[in-house]
């Protein structure tokens, strides 16, 4: 269940590609690559979206990427879920090559530590790296918009080195404002507005990635592309 990269750029999924498939009530099917976050299932999970949102599925309302499965939401008047199950493994497996993911990346600015990112030296010292070491790792890795969503415009980037993966906080900060930029279990995260959390917050950007008033309302998408720079230049 690994997406590949052809050479022109496209890519394949595996065939056949057989995700677990899973109601989720009266109205809601779950495509699952995996029981936990890796990259490949994570590809799999945004390719298959795409696959499914250009096929035209009855009944089917709302389709939704996550960090490893996608969520097809459907008008049971219209379809049931054996019924999509049964046409949802269809395209899938039927699947040839899908678009690139991304083109270019978004460079995102960041200002590490002091007040606005409290638990930077923290962070840095649970991964044997000065707070400076940490910044330019931070820096040097090219990350994936892995899934977006627990609260409007909130989006998951990685996956970082292995020497970079480190648990959350044992204790959540009870509010932190939008822009704060967060670190845990290998991944970073951009918060658009102001919400709770037990992951690191190791800085602040001025990117907001939510505007209620656009059309769409976020500027990240999954399987976008970004980096992070401590360089504030313009």
């Amino acid at each position: 269940m690994v997406a590949q990269t052809q050479e022109d750029g496209s890519t394949s999924l595996p065939e056949p590609l057989r995700p677990l498939i899973l109601p989720l009530g009266d109205r809601n099917l779950l495509v699952r690559f995996g029981r936990r976050l890796t990259d490949s299932a994570n590809k799999s999970a945004i390719l298959a979206a795409k696959i499914l949102s250009g096929a035209n599925l009855g009944g089917v309302q709302e389709i939704t990427p996550s960090l490893i499965s996608v969520c097809l939401r459907y008008d049971p008047v219209q379809t049931g879920f054996v019924q999509l199950s049964n046409a949802v493994s269809l395209t899938l497996s039927s699947a040839g090559r899908a678009p690139e993911m991304s083109a270019g990346t978004m460079k995102i600015n960041v200002r590490y530590g002091g007040e606005i990112g409290s638990d930077l030296e923290d962070a840095a010292a649970a991964c044997t790296l000065s707070p400076q070491e940490f910044i330019a790792a931070h820096n040097s890795a090219t990350l994936r918009v892995l899934a977006t969503g627990f609260a409007p415009g909130f989006v998951y980037c990685g996956m970082h080195e292995k020497r970079l993966h480190i648990p959350r906080r044992k204790k959540i900060h009870a509010r932190v404002p939008p822009g704060s930029v967060i670190f845990a279990a290998g991944q970073t995260a951009i918060t658009a507005t102001h919400v709770p959390t037990g992951w690191h917050v190791i800085g602040r950007t001025d990117f907001r990635n939510f505007n209620p008033a656009n059309e769409p309302p976020t500027k990240l998408a999954v399987g976008g592309i970004i980096r992070f720079s401590s360089d504030m230049r313009e």
